[in-house]
């Protein structure tokens, strides 16, 4: 499958089953109600049971003033603090065990989809999936956590380094220490987002080896490394349609910054904007796993089934070979045979 076959699935998908979109706008739609409930309700009620003067805060020379004096504060709103941690954290675990659920049901059904043409959305199938990968994909996205904390790790001890060379160039001249800044400093650039973008690619193709294959969360990811290896097309793939949507995302970005500086009227038409924007983003996400799915099934996956169909088939040709040679015509008796049978 070309580049191009790819991302035309991933459209021809998303725009048949167009009910994905809508289940991504209900998520945004369950995100805000979720902050209004899990933090915005508890922080009122903490205002008001510590008897916090809200306008003190609306000063901003009174906050830099407590802002010298973090202790004061944590010894002085202790019990806000501790609902502000605690609401945020269920917030969180919320919103992120129901989006897992909806990214798993939409990938699971665009799998299905991808198998079988014929099926078109269901919200049965749906659910169906989104169950089905919860924990699969829970303990993946554990270990994918888990990888983008050591890239940051990486990336902290490379800017350690760096900051060490470009603070010894100074003392020989600041001529070399700004070239070496501004080479290093790209050099970090690209080396972290190379690894930011792979660790992503990781996560879409090791959640197809997840939905197609069934393969272990730690699994996954060792045979999506040896995929990527093996395929640097795929990686490819991923960087065209990343790189696009970056591209669409800034645009729509710049068509959106004119509206801020409308006093009134820029405010009641950002509000449509930023909903039109976070459809389209949506839109052009689902046909980003679409497409990387399709290319993963036609590379990885449907190779490995076609010597399975062709081994049956041959076993059905043989039977059916087997059958029909067991369906002969008895042979005729010889003539003297029958003219003993008469003596």
């Amino acid at each position: 499958m070309t580049y191009k076959e790819a991302i035309k699935n991933g459209f021809d998908l998303v725009h048949r089953n167009w009910q994905l979109v809508l289940i991504q706008l209900g998520m945004m739609a369950i995100s805000c109600i979720g902050f209004f409930i899990f933090i915005g309700i508890p922080l009122a009620v903490a205002f008001v049971m510590f008897g916090i003067d809200l306008t003190e805060l609306t000063r901003f020379k009174d906050i830099l003033a407590t802002m010298r004096e973090p202790s004061e504060i944590i010894s002085r709103y202790m019990g806000l603090l501790l609902v502000l941690l605690i609401s945020f954290s269920v917030y969180i675990i919320v919103v992120a065990s129901v989006g897992l659920y909806i990214f798993g049901g939409s990938a699971g059904l665009i799998s299905r989809i991808i198998r079988d043409n014929t099926i078109r959305f269901n919200l049965k199938t749906f659910f169906s999936e989104g169950r089905r990968l919860f924990f699969p994909l829970m303990w993946f996205s554990a270990i994918i956590g888990l990888i983008f904390i050591a890239v940051a790790f990486i990336l902290g001890i490379f800017g350690g380094g760096i900051a060490a060379i470009i603070y010894t160039a100074k003392e020989h001249g600041a001529t070399l220490a700004v070239f070496l800044g501004i080479f290093f400093s790209l050099l970090l650039f690209c080396i972290g987002f190379i690894l930011i973008v792979c660790t992503i690619a990781l996560t879409l193709y090791g959640t197809a080896s997840i939905i197609f294959k069934g393969t272990g969360p730690l699994q996954s990811v060792k045979e999506t490394v040896k995929y990527l290896y093996y395929h640097s097309d795929a990686l490819w793939l991923y960087c065209i349609a990343f790189g696009a949507y970056i591209l669409v995302s800034f645009f729509l970005i710049l068509l959106g910054t004119p509206f801020n500086l409308i006093p009134i009227v820029g405010a009641i038409i950002a509000l449509p904007f930023q909903l039109f924007s976070y459809t389209v983003q949506s839109y052009l996400g689902l046909v980003i796993i679409a497409a990387i799915f399709s290319y993963y099934f036609s590379t990885e996956v449907k190779p490995s089934e076609t010597p399975e169909i062709k081994e049956a088939a041959i076993d059905g040709s043989s039977t059916h070979s087997s059958d029909t040679s067991q369906l002969q015509v008895p042979e005729q008796e010889p003539p003297h045979a029958e003219k003993e049978e008469q003596r």
